[in-house]
This record gives C-alpha cells, sequence and structure tokens, in this order.
C-alpha cells in the first residue's frame, strides 16, 4: 500500500497569534491519525513560482487515512481554532507504490 503526504504550505499569516493554538490541536489530531511530521517550518528555498512560505509535510500510511484526519472532528476543531488567521494550500498526496 502506498503512503500518502499532507502538504501545507502557508501563504500567507495575518494573525500569528493564533498560530499556537491550532498547533497545540492540530498536532496530536494528526499523529492520532497515524501522521509523522517530516518537515515542519524551518529552511526553505524557493525556485520557478515558489514563494518562501513556511512549509509542512506528513506521511501517514496511507492516502484513506490522511484524508480521514483532516475530515475528522478532532483536526476539524484545529481549523476552528485557526479561523482566518492564515491562508493555506493543503494537499493529500498518494505516494508511489513500490
Amino acid at each position: 500500500m502506498a503512503k500518502a503526504y499532507w502538504v501545507g504550505l502557508y501563504r500567507q499569516i495575518k494573525n500569528p497569534d493564533a498560530l499556537p493554538g491550532y498547533a497545540a490541536l492540530a498536532g496530536p489530531a494528526i499523529a492520532a491519525g497515524g501522521g509523522r511530521f517530516l518537515a515542519r517550518g524551518g529552511k526553505v528555498q524557493p525556485y520557478e513560482a515558489g514563494i518562501d512560505q513556511r512549509s509542512v509535510v506528513v506521511e501517514f500510511d496511507s492516502f484513506d487515512a490522511a484524508v480521514a484526519t483532516y475530515e475528522g472532528a478532532a483536526y476539524q476543531a484545529a481549523l476552528a481554532a485557526l479561523g482566518d488567521a492564515a491562508e493555506r494550500d493543503v494537499r493529500i498526496i498518494e505516494g508511489i507504490d513500490g
């Protein structure tokens, strides 16, 4: 079974004070869904149309597990806490099997 990757790019952070409350809920929700953070913040070197923005990559054992975690009540509560404090681009991508 192919792994999956949840990729989040923060295009704009409008209210940095809201991020800790979101993170306090999002981290445990993602871990409970089997997610493992591979990259969170840190250095970014953008190329082509890329933007120097906060980036997050989370690995899951399956595409279905990643989708279920994002759509689950615990992560949705984290999103509610974030509100409109950040403009993000989030994708769940199925990995290559084998």
